[in-house]
């Protein structure tokens, strides 16, 4: 039989199906060609009396299938577009399902949404045991449910408990663990996997001992379902604040067909894979995928020289960033150098590296022989030995200035002159600090967000005479790393920085307006925000804040003025989390202890009870206009940046799509009006739009229309 998107082999009266065929690209996904072709071999298999197995598996080095084309569900107009898409898959699967015959997936690299739901619909799954095989159903994270039959054959699968932890978090499963959950019945070498997978044809499904009986027996009774759901919906609720609705409607569905035959369950989950697919917030998950995997790719100015290869590392500077920096670079193989003036200073660094490696392993994402290793390839000194092999230099010292250009002049003579150079600095001026260098092209600024090893974004952020090349070689370390950079000129607070200083700002002034402060912080996080700017403020250190907060004011205007609240508390030494004492207490874990009162006898006596719709449009409107501002300037190139800066560096409520999706749903003209009317009432200074927001509404575009 011809085909073009999948191969088809009969060996001995076993069909071997195979993804990825005539494939460019390294990740296959079931897109509608994939799924006709996959649907016609299916309709001959079953009319063959003689076949003894199916085996499905894959051409592609990384990638069994990468699930559904994305484009695809994204096209989906109306409810019944994506439930009848749904309907099409879970017909394809259930010719699988229904085949007389053993069928195995033998799976090899990602496996994840509709590719899991397909060799869910085999008899046995079996997998390699390469470090890139990953199985999964990670739909929730994109507002959906699983729509080709995964919430009805996982519990099925693996039992009910079990198959709602995966379904609801999304999470992916490494191939041993996927064995230990039942979910797969082998793991082989890569080059075996196919082999293998025939061997598995005769065998019957195997339960995972007394306790895997036990939870088969208590989901299967009435009221245990019942309190599993219950307690379900709790931890979904605790978890995302009921903001998503994805997971509260995969459990409605789940719950709802539990006792249901399949027919009628797939028919219930195609209903609402139709609803979510076209909902405003899948739109929004969609949509940050998508910028998501652009930003995966660099579209920055490109070099004939070769790129620099960045293999070994060093922290310039210990302390928390620095350890954390040492830490990332320790976890990528780079057995890094870190280096401050005493050992007290490295000590904190050890001690933040250790932390990092051992939350690791305390989650099993790395072996204790592991932690050793990692740990003790960092190597912490006073001086420069080694420093002449070192490829790649982060900057972690005191935000000075003068101390920071003193100490690039030093650096310089102690590294070779390919060795990149950079700075983490938050605030100062990446294009003043090149001038201390004599080969300023192989310098940048590259900005980590506290604590490394949770923040995924990084500014890099760049000066008038960088390399492309430099550039070019940062934003892909930035990505092995696994982290998500943005390109940023030169710029006061860069980009994150100076769009999240209006965000603390307006809570200053909010409390000194006698806002409580419990009714700011709310205010916010019912916005979906993680935390107000008040507990936000503690976190990164009201000291650092006010710091910050007077070079953005000093560089940008009266219109980024910032309250004397943080002057204030610095001056009474309430720094924040770092000396356990901020707005909050804190325990010596870090942990919120309650309110701290002698902050609150500094701020007004009388309160002023104000709509929590008015707070959130006192604190994100300055937001939004600063934002458009960015892109007047320059600073970065599209909505798109702001935006993923935003969610990745503050934690901007994804299901909002970003601040400048969720300024162009809220509509230009009503925002424009809104702050108008705040300019006259408020602060002239503070809530005045700009001319590039007005030029947008005048001309009816939006952010994502340029």
């Amino acid at each position: 039989m011809e085909t073009k998107k999948i191969s088809f082999e009969m060996e001995e009266q076993v069909a071997y199906i195979g993804f990825g065929y005539n494939c460019k690209k390294s990740m296959t996904t079931l897109d509608e060609e994939t799924l006709q072709e996959l649907s016609n071999v299916l309709d001959e298999l079953h009319k063959d009396k003689s076949l003894k197995g199916v085996v499905f598996w894959t051409h592609k080095d990384r990638c069994f299938i990468a699930g559904a084309d994305i484009n695809l569900i994204a096209s989906m107009k109306t409810e019944a577009d994506g439930a009848n898409g749904a309907e099409a898959g879970q017909t394809i699967f259930n010719k699988i399902e229904d085949l007389k015959c053993p069928t195995v997936a033998a799976v090899h690299g990602v496996c994840l949404g509709g590719g899991l739901e397909l060799s869910l619909s085999c008899k046995h799954i079996v997998a390699s045991d390469d470090k890139g095989t990953m199985l999964g159903l990670p739909e929730v994270k994109l507002g959906l449910i699983p729509g080709f039959g995964g919430t009805y054959r996982l519990p099925r699968k693996i039992g009910l408990p079990k198959s709602l932890d995966v379904i609801l978090t999304g999470k992916m499963l490494k191939a041993k663990k996927a064995k230990r959950l039942g979910l797969v019945a082998g793991v082989y070498p890569k080059e075996r996997v196919k082999t293998m997978a025939s061997f598995h044809f005769n065998e019957v499904e195997k339960k995972s001992g007394l306790k895997e009986s036990l939870e088969n027996i208590a989901s299967d009774n009435f009221f245990a379902k019942k309190i599993i759901f219950q307690k379900a919906r709790e931890n979904v609720l605790k978890k995302t604040k009921g903001f998503y609705q994805a997971p509260l409607k995969i459990l409605d569905v789940m719950e709802a067909g539990i006792m249901k035959g399949r027919s009628s369950y797939l028919s219930a989950e195609a209903q609402a894979f139709g609803e979510l697919c076209v909902s405003e917030q899948s739109k929004n998950l969609q949509h940050i995928f998508f910028m998501t995997e652009t930003a995966k790719k660099y579209s920055g100015p490109k070099s004939s020289k070769e790129l620099p290869k960045l293999k070994k590392g060093a922290a310039l500077g210990a302390g928390t960033m620095g350890g954390g920096i040492a830490w990332l670079m320790a976890d990528n193989g780079m057995a890094p150098i870190m280096k401050d003036l005493t050992v007290e200073a490295l000590e904190l660094g050890f001690k933040q590296s250790s932390s990092n490696f051992s939350g690791a392993l305390k989650r099993k994402r790395i072996t204790q022989d592991e932690f050793v290793r990692k740990q003790r390839s960092i190597q912490g000194q006073t001086g420069y030995e080694g420093f002449p092999r070192v490829d790649l230099v982060i900057e972690a010292i005191v935000e000075n200035m003068n101390i920071k250009k003193s100490v690039f002049s030093e650096l310089e003579g102690e590294v070779r002159d390919d060795c990149i150079i950079t700075s983490n600095t938050s605030s100062l001026s990446v294009q003043e600090m090149s001038t201390a260098l004599k080969k300023p092209e192989r310098f940048a600024g590259l900005h980590f967000f506290n604590p490394v090893h949770m923040m995924p974004l990084v500014e890099i952020i760049t000066h008038d005479k960088v390399a492309p090349e430099t550039l070019e070689a940062l934003y892909g370390w930035c990505m092995k790393v696994k982290k998500t950079p943005v390109i940023v000129k030169d710029g006061p607070g860069f980009l994150v920085n100076r769009i999240l200083m209006p965000f603390m700002n307006e809570a200053g002034f909010l409390l000194n307006e006698g806002v409580p402060m419990k009714d700011i912080d709310d205010a916010c996080l019912n916005f979906g925000m993680p935390m107000g700017p008040c507990r936000l403020l503690d976190e990164v250190g009201i000291d650092v804040g006010e710091k910050v907060a007077k070079i953005i004011h000093d560089g940008l205007g009266d219109r980024v003025k910032s309250s004397p609240i943080s002057s204030l508390l610095t001056e009474k030494g309430f720094l924040g989390k770092k000396n356990q004492k901020g707005f909050y207490l804190y325990d010596k874990k870090g942990k919120v202890e309650g309110v701290n009162e002698e902050v609150q006898a500094l701020l007004p006596a009388t309160k002023k009870k104000m709509d929590e719709t008015e707070i959130q449009l006192r604190i994100f409107l300055p937001m939004i206009n600063e934002a458009a501002t960015v892109l007047a300037d320059g600073i970065v190139d599209t909505a798109a940046d702001v935006d993923l800066g935003l969610i990745f560096g503050i934690g901007f409520p994804p299901f909002r799509g970003g601040l400048l999706k969720y300024a162009d749903s809220e509509g230009l003209d009503r925002l424009i009006e809104a702050m108008e009317k705040r300019a006259s009432s408020v602060d002239k200074d503070r809530y005045t739009p700009c001319a590039y927001l007005k030029d947008l509404a005048a001309n009816k575009k939006k952010f994502y229309d340029i």
